[in-house]
């Protein structure tokens, strides 16, 4: 019952926004439920899965820092209109930026970001049983930790989405050294800010691959995956999603 409720939010909160011009010609339909993983070291983590008709891919959504799994609300439903699933998290380094995050709330305390890394291979592990692609989409500090999850599971990412990626842990190294390991695809992007750029372009670089982009905001353009929301980025979220769903179809077709 819970499910189908959620279900029906989806669908009316789709109806209350017009689709935009690169809007997917079929209509899919769309549910979303809540699930929990373990971690390997025994730390619940807090989840919603949405779930499409017709799936191509399962996208993995991790958050950026004082937020959790509710960063993605309304890009969820999004993505599942162009027929990807996805499973998004609350880490145990977050905080209330979106809503909630469970698991945070549940220690009773945010941890460093290096420490959540478990949470994303808990999500990786969750995700085998659905037998699909797995795309991995990182946010600020977890897009960092993506690249270091792809270098850690070569066999088991499709692809890698980092929105403001940076070398955020104590060896400003460790980013850098784990992209020149990754053999999937990568898409990267950042706010419409120098640093923010220049970060992402170095982690890019040390990718060895051919098969990767960046996406430099022209107009707008905020810190992580919150480029994406137009409550967040008026100007810039439309070419954002645009060059999203461009890598997505490339990669997952």
């Amino acid at each position: 019952m819970r499910g189908a409720a959620v279900a029906l939010a989806l669908l009316a909160l789709s109806a209350c926004h017009p689709k935009p011009a690169n809007a997917p010609k079929e209509s899919r339909a769309m549910s979303a439920e809540p699930v929990t993983l373990t971690a390997a070291d025994g730390v619940k983590v807090a989840g919603v899965y949405t779930a499409t008709d017709r799936p191509k891919a399962l996208i993995l959504l991790f958050h950026q820092a004082e937020s959790g799994k509710d960063e993605y609300a309304t890009i969820a439903p999004r993505l599942a209109t162009w027929g990807y699933a996805s499973l998004r998290i609350d880490q145990r380094a977050g905080g209330d930026l979106f809503g909630v995050n469970q698991t945070v709330k549940d220690l009773g305390r945010s941890t460093s970001f290096y420490q959540a890394k478990p949470d994303l291979v808990a999500a990786l592990a969750w995700a085998k049983d659905k037998k699909l692609p797995v795309i991995l989409l990182g946010s600020s500090y977890s897009a960092s930790l993506a690249f270091l999850l792809a270098a850690d599971y070569p066999e088991q990412v499709r692809a890698v989405m980092a929105f403001s990626p940076g070398e955020y842990f104590t060896d400003k190294t460790l980013v850098q050294t784990a992209a020149a390991k990754v053999k999937a695809p990568v898409f990267v992007t950042s706010a419409q800010d120098g640093h923010e750029i220049d970060e992402a372009r170095a982690i890019l670089a040390a990718v060895p691959g051919k098969d990767k982009e960046q996406f430099v905001p022209k107009q707008g353009g905020v810190h992580g995956a919150s480029t994406l929301l137009r409550t967040k980025n008026k100007d810039g979220a439309e070419p954002a999603w645009a060059a999203v769903i461009a890598f997505l179809q490339k990669v997952a077709p």
